[in-house]
């Protein structure tokens, strides 16, 4: 079972849980309903897709999550500051970028596992939202709040902004020189070097994209919720990895698409909408992510073993 053979796993598990699941529960047929809900994990969306080219990379980012959070906190701070909306927006992303940057330095520079600096930095930034924020939360300007509510030809503002950047990711990925080296470095990073591929360059620029997701997650976050506070979107890295994963992206690197991330965000966000509107505890929902995370190595582990018998 080849990678384009991987994608239709997720494809095919949405429209069987769709089938299925709304037999059960007819209000998820509502569209409108369907599409509201949506706004709930673009952020993880965002993620997701910037987690792709980590792991395409042959890495992994445990901190995007801590990275969103401290930059929502320091988002409020600025607007608490009396800054306009405008250089809020700007800074959002240069901060993110940044600290997703600051990742890629120490993996690229210093040579790093991947998972023991994003391990670190995942509490380093957490623990800064809490220092900059306390226990206290900071209400955002009401001409910030709300975007989750603002429409377009019917379509919330957040999931048409995802789509535009998942568009814009699958032309980095699929069409571009930096999309070729990030297969390549994931691939063999060893062969990439002497085949003159800018490894560090290749490294530092996905965990900065990753960061730059980070950034515009945050101000969605922020506007969604109206406050800003240092515990949410807690376990958001599980489910960002969960997707990518289950979307055909190899664990080991060197393979993966934006296709397959999207077809499997759908899937994701379907699956906890319905355990939602089924009253299923947050415990059991992270037990679930739990157990699709485990299932989607497996997979593509099985789907690389099927393909290697192919070629033998």
């Amino acid at each position: 079972m080849g990678l384009k053979k991987m994608l239709f796993i997720p494809l095919i598990a949405v429209l069987l849980a769709i089938v299925g699941v709304t037999r059960s529960m007819p209000q998820l047929m509502d569209v409108r309903y369907l599409l509201d809900s949506s706004t709930l994990y673009v952020e993880t969306g965002l993620l997701a897709l910037g987690m792709t080219l980590v792991i395409i990379s042959g890495n992994i980012d445990l901190s995007v999550g801590s990275n969103l959070v401290l930059t929502a906190c320091l988002v409020a701070k600025l607007f608490e500051r009396g800054w306009s909306i405008s250089l809020v927006l700007v800074a959002a992303c240069l901060l993110g970028t940044s600290f997703g940057a600051l990742n890629g330095i120490m993996v690229a520079k210093f040579r790093l596992p991947s998972f023991l600096v994003t391990l670190g930095t995942m509490a380093l930034y957490r623990g800064a939202a809490q220092a900059a924020l306390g226990p206290a939360s900071i209400k955002l300007p009401g001409g910030f709040k709300g975007i989750d509510q603002a429409r377009l030809f019917g379509l919330p503002w957040p999931v048409l902004i995802f789509f535009a950047l998942a568009i814009g990711f699958a032309y980095l990925l699929h069409r571009t020189f930096l999309g070729r080296w990030i297969f390549s470095v994931g691939s063999n990073e060893r062969a990439s070097v002497y085949s003159g591929v800018p490894t560090d360059r290749v490294k530092i620029s996905v965990f900065a994209i990753t960061g730059l997701m980070a950034g515009i997650g945050a101000l969605l976050l922020d506007s969604r919720l109206g406050v800003a506070r240092y515990d949410v979107a807690r376990g958001i890295e599980l489910d960002s990895i969960t997707i990518a994963v289950l979307g055909g992206t190899a664990i080991q690197g060197g393979k993966g698409t934006v296709l397959g991330t999207v077809s499997a965000l759908a899937l994701v966000a379907f699956a906890k909408t319905a355990m939602g509107v089924a009253n299923v505890k947050a415990e059991y929902q992270l037990t679930a992510m739990g157990l699709l995370l485990v299932l989607a190595v497996l997979l593509t582990n099985l789907a690389g073993k099927f393909s290697a018998r192919a070629i033998a």
